[in-house]
């Protein structure tokens, strides 16, 4: 039975982002107070006030860095058997870890990889929970609204074929069924993506959440929309894509995924 104590957010942060203390006090105020790191591989005054601020530990990547370096460093730096990678620019709703320590206790032994629940946007500080790409998404994710269908690979690798549905801050992972350094270094933009792919190929369970419990903020700063703009998302997804289909059924697949990436911009 997992409670409250088994969790851990580890709060990515990158050089001065606007949205951090927000992010920061939507962890906070969750209605269980799990543990709380914030993890860095760019210290600075602001990153460092916020932690002195709020009484949080700050862990500082002196490694190679990048996003997937950076997500494994902080991941790796939490000592309990659940950890949520939080985005520096999203917010959670309080609910967010209790409804998800809820789900992994109705499942407990079944080997779950991950937790993942629905999501809003956060558009020019508005939320946004219905568009064409989110219901896109939860079309894919329908298989797992039946929770004993998560267990199965060729339910994981179909959900997963046709582009990624899961989204990344999103994610409860089940570091004891996982191990260490979880995420894909090898990809710059898609190693959640390459990560949830590999996964899907392991024995073990996705476990999806179908409530609105966090908000992905995109904006003209994110990584995401950098990445999308310039030509590197596009690449690592089709690559990504081969491995499900052919490269030519992939190929027309990824065409309709990338008129759909297009609202990662702005």
């Amino acid at each position: 039975m997992y409670t409250e104590r088994d969790h851990t957010f580890v709060v990515c942060a990158y050089k001065e982002s606007a949205y951090l203390e927000t992010a920061i006090r939507s962890l906070l105020d969750q209605t269980v107070n799990g543990r709380i790191i914030v993890s860095t591989s760019t210290p600075n005054a602001r990153i460092e006030g916020l932690c002195e601020k709020y009484g949080l530990p700050l862990v500082v990547n002196r490694g190679e860095s990048s996003i997937a370096k950076d997500w494994n460093f902080g991941y790796n730096a939490a000592e309990t058997p659940l950890v949520t990678v939080a985005h520096q620019d999203d917010i959670y709703e309080p609910e967010f870890l209790e409804r998800s320590l809820i789900a992994l206790n109705r499942v407990e032994g079944k080997n779950v990889q991950i937790a993942f629940t629905d999501y809003c946007e956060l558009r020019a500080g508005k939320k946004v929970c219905r568009n064409k790409l989110l219901t896109i998404k939860r079309i894919l994710l329908l298989p797992l609204r039946i929770r004993s269908l998560g267990k199965f690979r060729f339910v994981k690798r179909r959900i997963l074929s046709f582009g990624n549905p899961i989204c990344c801050p999103s994610v409860t992972l089940v570091k004891e069924n996982l191990g260490a350094s979880v995420f894909d270094e090898r990809y710059v933009n898609g190693c959640d993506y390459k990560t949830w792919a590999g996964l899907a190929n392991k024995e073990g369970m996705f476990l999806y959440v179908p409530e609105k419990l966090m908000s992905h903020r995109i904006h003209a700063e994110s990584a995401t929309t950098k990445n999308v703009a310039d030509g590197t998302r596009k690449q690592e997804d089709l690559e990504i894509m081969c491995g499900f289909w052919p490269r030519w059924v992939a190929k027309q697949i990824h065409r309709l995924y990338v008129k759909g990436e297009k609202s990662n911009t702005v």
